[in-house]
């Protein structure tokens, strides 16, 4: 008897519980394409954080010159002149104001000449960027050795007692920045990278709200009352870490609303590839090579890093551009989200249509 037709025409496929079938199973298009994806992010972080840092130079670090005025305009064009530019120097007419300069962030050093000895001083703000006061160091040193002359360091404001090398900004706003992305990338996968409907989108945004308010809270307690790694600020320090966390989630919502779970993959290049090694945490942008130093103030983990910083040992001075970067951040990524949201919602009711 001959088979049906159809049996005849049934494709044959590799047995259940075979190896060709598991390898099917496990080695699926899609399953090969995420695994690229990880890759090309793997090899995106290595070459990220090691071309960041694998040859700190500096670059017009901005430094006051206090000096008698015949001198003044000679000691500026001379540091100005040095082979890479690694100073950018002005005039400043006394000790008070360069001390000004440097602690509301204008510059990064000063260096003040005694035309009668042969001694300088150079004043530091080592909680700024421990690694920068030393690269400005060691330029004052070997410019007075050349002259056989001496210079002392001054550091008049040098990171708390309990915040080693300064570094506790930053690694607060990266466990800000690594929960916001995460919170959001988490109801991704529980509730669908691309919310059903647009009031889901929203109810996503205000939790993740909430949730931004809760870990700013947290981090807040951690660096201050439990660590006293950043003293004195808390209350400040809450609010730049709900901005912050609100910051990182909203826009990586808005990327998953855009492209899905690739939305998730940039939002990691974004905060952890490009972010983090430009943040201004183990090196300052002035010690990063062109790519680096161009992008980290505008980044959310830069711009949180700098309003911590600024906040607890700079009275508050530098903050507009790192507030304005982070709002930004977190009022585009709201605003990217809802839009994207109702832009699909629009072509599925059209495509559901036809």
């Amino acid at each position: 008897m001959t088979p049906p037709a159809s049996s005849q025409e049934t494709p044959e496929t590799p047995p259940s519980g075979t190896l060709a079938a598991d390898l099917r199973d496990a080695l699926s298009l899609r399953g090969l394409l995420l695994i690229v994806g990880v890759l090309a992010l793997q090899l995106g972080f290595v070459l990220s954080y090691i071309g960041a840092f694998h040859a700190p130079a500096p670059h017009r670090i901005p430094v006051a010159v206090v000096a008698p005025e015949q001198v003044s305009g000679q000691v500026v064009d001379r540091l100005d002149a040095m082979k890479d530019d690694p100073v950018e120097a002005r005039p400043a007419d006394s000790e008070r104001e360069a001390r000004g300069l440097l602690l509301d962030r204008t510059v990064d050093a000063a260096i003040l000449i005694d035309a009668r000895g042969r001694k300088d001083t150079l004043l530091v703000a080592s909680a700024g960027g421990p690694a920068l006061t030393a690269t400005a160091t060691q330029i004052a040193q070997g410019l007075e050795r050349a002259e056989n002359r001496q210079v002392e360091v001054r550091d008049i404001r040098a990171p708390g007692a309990k915040d080693g090398r300064g570094m506790s900004s930053f690694y607060l706003v990266l466990g800000w920045i690594v929960g916001g992305y995460l919170a959001a990338a988490i109801c991704g996968m529980a509730g669908g990278a691309r919310p059903a409907t647009l009031p889901r989108t929203v109810v996503r945004l205000a939790a993740l709200a909430l949730y931004a308010l809760v870990s700013g809270l947290g981090g807040a307690i951690i660096a201050d009352p439990v660590l006293g790694a950043l003293p004195g600020h808390f209350g400040a320090l809450w609010a730049l870490g709900a901005l912050v966390v609100f910051a990182a989630a909203a826009t990586t919502v808005a990327f998953q609303v855009l492209w899905g779970v690739l939305g998730i993959g940039v939002a990691i290049v974004l905060f952890v590839v490009l972010g983090n090694p430009s943040a201004g945490g183990a090196y300052p942008s002035a010690l990063l090579p062109a790519f680096w130093r161009a992008i980290g103030d505008w980044l959310p983990p830069g711009a949180g890093t700098t309003a911590v910083r600024n906040t607890v040992y700079f009275s508050g001075h530098a903050l507009t551009r790192p507030l304005w970067v982070l709002a930004a951040y977190a009022a585009g990524g709201t605003a990217l989200a809802v839009t994207a949201s109702a832009f699909h919602l629009r072509r599925r009711r059209r495509e559901t249509a036809t």
